[in-house]
């Protein structure tokens, strides 16, 4: 039986990275005969970091009758604990560690993790790749993902896009003699659809229309909710029929700001922003919901502005008719795979990794990034030419756990 550890963040954090982790776990539990254990951060981020990223509100194990063992030794702040979580994963013997990476900044815990691991365990390790360059552009990006992404044995990708930008991100050097394997975002099945779903009648409850939209997930700058506001107000106009859904939390918007603190935070954080971070890219004027007020819309937008905790993930994606996806920038997306889950089609920016993932009349449709006028066109158009659920079907059974973990064990694993 193999031995697998699942190094990222575990169940008590919020976001998508850790329902990858754990939709993971479970995947090699499930389908590998295999002992599983995710080893996981304490605190993730420098300690400057104005955010809360602990789910207090879920209340599901997503790890019932499992045997899943989950560990939370690695501090970011503290790197005496990088090492002592090495040596936890030495003491496991396993066959192979599977690090989740997402951000830079968490490069040099990372790096100095996975070397000890490669040095002093016989287990094969591999990163597995949710971005490679950072949305925010930092200037030190691109030197610390090379630091943290050096000592591995290969790298899993979510689409061939995304191989393509780690091999002009990382020299060749560092790309010798690893494999790498493109793969896909496989869908979160941490989240069931409800049976007999009252749809008619929480759309009552709620004040919703005939036609639902839905923006769903963190209220970040790239995703693009000002977008979805401003055309939905636009497509407001024309018809009487529709309404949305804003179900998701404002990204830096979580802690208490009159705390002294909070505020000693914030200071700091104002400080490596202003150094680091193109000031494009600066979210602390991003307010779009001020939109809804200033557009009238209050009566047509139903607002959950809070972490959405597990067991109402469902509601807003049964609910729905569409998911709006009018990213700025797009690597393979949680949300979007979350559609598929629930046979949500989707309307999405016409670029990067959703140019190949929405197919056309079958899974959604595809709007000009910024451009209201179109984004407009595209609703109206799918509302009159509606999705058919077989296609969203074969694209869930596409995108499963199953064969992806089944490729990484052939490819990591079984070939040892």
């Amino acid at each position: 039986m193999y031995k697998i550890v699942c190094l990222g963040p575990g169940p008590k954090f919020k976001g998508g990275i850790a329902n990858y982790n754990s939709s993971l776990a479970k995947a090699f539990s499930d389908h590998i005969p295999c002992e599983i254990h995710i080893v996981s951060w304490s605190q993730q981020y420098p300690f400057f970091i104005p955010r809360d990223f602990e789910d207090t509100t879920s209340k599901s194990n997503p790890f019932s009758n499992k045997s899943i063992t989950v560990h939370y030794p690695l501090n970011y702040n503290n790197p005496f604990s990088w090492r002592k979580t090495g040596q936890l994963i030495e003491s496991l013997s396993p066959d192979l560690v599977i690090v989740q990476w997402a951000l830079s900044i968490q490069a040099l815990p990372l790096s100095v993790l996975s070397k000890y691991i490669m040095k002093n365990t016989r287990a094969k390790l591999i990163f597995d790749l949710h971005n490679i360059g950072q949305k925010e552009n930092s200037i030190l990006d691109r030197k610390l993902t090379q630091i943290g992404l050096k000592h591995a044995h290969g790298y899993i990708l979510h689409s061939k896009m995304t191989k393509e930008e780690l091999q002009g991100f990382l020299p060749q050097s560092i790309l010798e003699n690893k494999k790498v394997i493109a793969l896909y975002h496989p869908v979160y099945d941490l989240f069931k659809p409800i049976k007999n779903f009252p749809k008619e009648d929480l759309k009552l409850k709620y004040g919703l229309k005939k036609n639902v939209f839905l923006f769903f997930g963190f209220i970040r700058k790239y995703k693009g909710l000002h977008h979805v506001i401003e055309a939905f107000a636009e497509l407001a106009k024309q018809r009487e029929d529709v309404s949305l859904i804003i179900a998701g939390e404002a990204f830096w918007d979580t802690l208490d700001e009159k705390k002294g603190n909070v505020k000693i935070k914030k200071w700091i954080f104002q400080i490596i922003k202003k150094i680091f971070l193109k000031k494009q890219e600066d979210e602390d004027n991003y307010k779009p919901l001020d939109l809804i007020k200033s557009r009238n819309l209050e009566d047509k937008v139903l607002q959950h502005i809070q972490f959405i905790p597990n067991e109402k993930v469902a509601e807003y994606f049964q609910l729905s008719d569409y998911l709006l996806l009018f990213y700025s920038y797009a690597t393979p997306s949680g949300v979007e795979s979350l559609a598929y889950n629930f046979e949500l089609p989707i309307i999405a920016s016409n670029i990067g990794h959703f140019q190949t993932s929405i197919k056309i009349g079958k899974t959604g449709y595809l709007v000009e990034p910024s451009n209201i006028a179109h984004m407009v066109e595209i609703m109206n158009h799918a509302l009159e030419h509606p999705i058919e659920k077989e296609p969203l079907r074969e694209m869930a059974n596409k995108l499963s756990w199953k064969n992806y973990v089944e490729q990484i064990a052939k490819q990591f694993l079984h070939q040892s």
